[in-house]
């Protein structure tokens, strides 16, 4: 398997290696990789002639310094997983330098009003990280197609819509969360949970499946009422926001169309640590 730690390696070595008829996949990852990302990556081999992971934690993205400390860094034990997919995929380690080049700010973006909902509320800076980075990956790599996890759906729309703004040639695909047995949606931050943390936190899941229920019968406020009300006799959940939204412009439902797609985002700290989910309502 070949590793790269530079983006002037890795591009000299795609240069090599492809044509204008190669396919070229990525799945850009921050590291500490599940099954989830592992899905990606078998979407993509099956799908492209090449494939091309990154492993690279962005600080333009944390607006909290702690989170970027605590971020588990496990890239011998990412290799080893990627490897037991397939030796032929292409893993892209850079350094902060590398790629940011010694200016270790973030780019600003309009993404149309997504970046200020949910996680843009409560994450200033996030989503400006978030498309800084993104795409300076797809100028470095090129891909043809790049695979997001829908676990961070809001994230995913904006990616989309930075894609369509600059005009970059990148088919932008969506993949279906993976949970661990009890429904957590997986995520490296699950890793530093606890066992019993981990085990409970399947209320998370339980939550926005029950809320999916009443969505067919009751309003976004009802529903709404129906979690707050439920994270509040949570001694270990903290609820940090709840909200159903619009999946084309995640703006927050106040009467219900059926002509819209529908989608329902949660963000919950357990001892610290933040967990979002989210799942679609019709």
């Amino acid at each position: 398997m070949l590793l790269f730690n530079t983006q002037n390696e890795l591009v000299s070595h795609l240069n090599s290696v492809s044509n204008k008829e190669t396919s070229i996949g990525f799945v850009p990852t921050m590291g500490a990789l599940h099954e989830g990302h592992l899905s990606l990556l078998a979407e993509a081999l099956q799908h492209n002639s090449l494939v091309v992971v990154s492993i690279f934690v962005n600080p333009t993205q944390f607006n909290n310094a702690e989170d970027l400390a605590k971020y588990p860094k496990t890239l011998d034990k990412d290799i080893e997983k990627i490897n037991k997919i397939s030796k032929d995929v292409i893993v892209f380690a850079p350094s902060v330098d590398d790629i940011y080049e010694g200016k270790t700010v973030s780019q600003h973006f309009n993404f149309d009003g997504l970046e200020n909902q949910m996680e843009g509320k409560f994450r200033p800076g996030h989503f400006d990280g978030v498309g800084t980075i993104v795409k300076r990956l797809f100028e470095i790599v090129k891909p043809t197609n790049a695979y997001f996890g829908e676990k961070d759906f809001q994230q995913l729309q904006i990616v989309k819509k930075m894609v369509k703004k600059a005009k970059l040639q990148v088919n932008v695909i969506g993949c279906p969360i993976f949970r661990e047995s009890n429904g957590l949606a997986m995520s490296s931050r699950n890793e530093r949970l606890s066992a019993d943390e981990r085990k409970e936190a399947a209320i998370i899941y339980k939550t926005i499946s029950q809320a999916k229920d009443l969505f067919k019968t009751k309003s976004a406020t009802a529903v709404t009422e129906y979690v707050v009300k439920t994270f509040g006799k949570q001694s270990r959940f903290e609820l940090e926001y709840f909200q159903i939204a619009d999946e084309a412009t995640l703006l927050p439902c106040i009467r219900k169309s059926k002509s819209k797609k529908y989608r329902a985002f949660i963000a919950v700290f357990v001892n610290k640590i933040r967990l979002i989910d989210t799942i679609s309502l019709n």
